[in-house]
């Protein structure tokens, strides 16, 4: 979402200011633009990811469930495929699988370019914005101004508010922006809001350099400071983005704890960006915690700034976190558009011997576009190797159980490019070293770092890993999502042999291997 304040003036003065004329009236309502018109055959296009028709895409935005709709919103430049002028581009699904593209929602205008926030339906319409029997939709968002970036003050972000009364169809931006203004920092953005029901009150927590500020309001137009949060906890290597907050109960049914995310960059442990969380409680006013140190939604090297949906039904907690790195998001190598989505994936406390931790792992519905092989059984000798050979290893599931704990797994092809996913059981480390794995070299970093993740709490006993290989990208889930990783690749063919080596001294056993293909939500 952001650069560097100098890059931003230079880029905004190229675009020119017209890029930034508030055109929310200018778009007419349409039929459905269908999101499966998008060619089947450009190069490195996800076939089961969300993706842009055309143009840069980043964050996530303004996630929310209303009427049976999913709605995505996202930060988008629609002139180019680097980053430039933000506005908030938009898609709506019924099962967070095929989604449909809508008109871009917000605009950038005079107040500034349109960065992340999130969106609310107000039940109660506390806001005036719509009717008891018509409660809106509102959106939360950070102004970013360029003239007062450039004139070197501190306050060139504020948070700005838009309603729809048509479930997002169309926007309204509230006359009376910004509803908090800066109070002198110079990253200030990118509002969570929720309604916290037993304060009877809107709840925002929102970045402040190194740290969270949180806020309340009875309207969502006038705001309340409260406290902060983060000074002296988890990760500093770099600013913090992309808050969220949000209760969830260990285990499905035992004590709620609350959990905060924050995303980084740079300082994520393989480098760039990253998305850290803690755990701890909230009572209305204040976020506390016991956790000092950084813990990882995903060690992965390409799952950045995400955050989960309000309203969805029973409470679930949906995530979804934008698939790229700041440190080469802007030279993937692409054509039409640039950047993805992860896999939407359901959040769960899960409590391993003494310690808690935030699983993340895919929504069930994924499943209906899964299809699914008869399940096998294998025995690889000690130190030895068995393959198989599969024409879509780069459009579907790999998914075994095994209580091995020494082996690598290696996706290749015809031309020797390969993706290797290794687990060390004596160092208690797994890596994915995409190194060899094809196109690398349009960006230093990109190939040149095995991706290390520690897995000193997997269990003794039989494990689940799930892979998921689309396109251009690789997902690895361990033990249910006790452990992920997420990383973009782009080989030059795809990958057709699946190679397993068993690296210990005893029989290496896997169980109900399943090999799938995905069909692609672009038919």
């Amino acid at each position: 979402m952001r650069l560097s304040g100098s890059a931003l003036f230079i880029c905004f003065l190229i675009l020119g200011i017209t890029a930034c004329k508030d055109k929310s009236r200018e778009i007419p309502l349409k039929e459905i633009d269908n999101v499966n018109e998008i060619p089947l055959m450009e190069d490195y296009r996800p076939q089961f990811h969300f993706t842009p028709k055309e143009k840069w895409m980043n964050d996530p935005n303004g996630l929310v469930y209303n009427k049976g709709i999913y709605h995505l919103f996202y930060q988008y430049y629609p002139e180019d495929i680097v980053w430039g002028p933000m506005h908030w581009g938009h898609a709506i699904s019924k099962d967070m699988v095929f989604w449909e593209h809508r008109p871009i929602a917000l605009y950038p205008d005079e107040k500034g370019l349109i960065f992340s926030g999130s969106a609310v339906v107000d039940k109660e319409n506390t806001s005036g914005f719509g009717t008891p029997e018509n409660p809106p939709l509102v959106a939360i968002f950070t102004y970013h101004n360029m003239e007062g970036e450039k004139s070197g003050e501190l306050d060139f972000q504020t948070q700005g508010i838009a309603y729809s009364l048509d479930n997002g169809e169309n926007w309204e931006k509230y006359n009376g922006n910004p509803v908090i203004d800066n109070p002198g920092i110079k990253d200030f953005r990118d509002p969570k809001v929720f309604w916290h029901q037993a304060s009877e009150r809107w709840i925002m927590v929102l970045v402040a350099g190194d740290r969270a500020q949180f806020y309340n309001s009875k309207d969502l137009k006038s705001w309340e400071f409260m406290s902060e949060f983060g000074k002296e906890h988890g990760a500093h290597g770099g600013v913090w983005e992309c808050p969220d907050l949000f209760p969830l109960k260990v285990d499905g049914d035992g004590a709620e704890k609350w959990v905060l995310i924050i995303s980084i960059n740079p300082g994520a442990p393989n480098g760039g960006s990253g998305t850290q969380y803690f755990i701890g409680d909230f009572d209305g006013t204040t976020f506390t915690t016991s956790q000092q140190d950084a813990k990882w939604i995903d060690w992965g090297t390409d799952n950045y700034a995400g955050v989960t949906y309000n309203e969805v039904p029973d409470d679930t907690r949906l995530f979804i976190g934008w698939m790229s790195n700041w440190s080469y998001a802007r030279d993937t190598p692409t054509k039409q558009w640039r950047s993805a989505m992860t896999l939407p994936r359901t959040l769960t406390l899960r409590s391993f011997g003494d310690e808690i931790l935030l699983a993340n792992y895919p929504i069930d519905g994924l499943d209906a576009i899964l299809r699914k092989e008869e399940a096998r059984n294998l025995s690889i000798p000690a130190m030895g190797t068995d393959s198989i050979q599969y024409n879509h290893l780069n459009q579907g599931e790999v998914r075994f159980t095994t209580e091995a704990k020494n082996f690598n797994l290696s996706f290749s092809n015809d031309k020797n490019e390969k993706v290797i996913l290794t687990l060390d059981g004596t160092e208690k480390i797994f890596t994915l070293d995409r190194t060899k794995s094809g196109k690398t070299d349009f960006q230093a970093d990109f190939g040149s770092i095995v991706q290390k993740m520690p897995v000193q709490d997997l269990p003794e006993q039989e494990n689940e890993f799930r892979i998921l290989i689309d396109w251009s990208s690789i997902e690895i889930f361990i033990n249910k999502g006790q452990y992920v990783m997420t990383a973009q690749i782009f080989p030059n063919e795809n990958f057709n042999e699946l190679k397993m080596v068993n690296s210990s001294d005893s029989v290496m056993t896997i169980n109900n291997l399943e090999v799938s293909k995905a069909e692609s939500v672009w038919r």
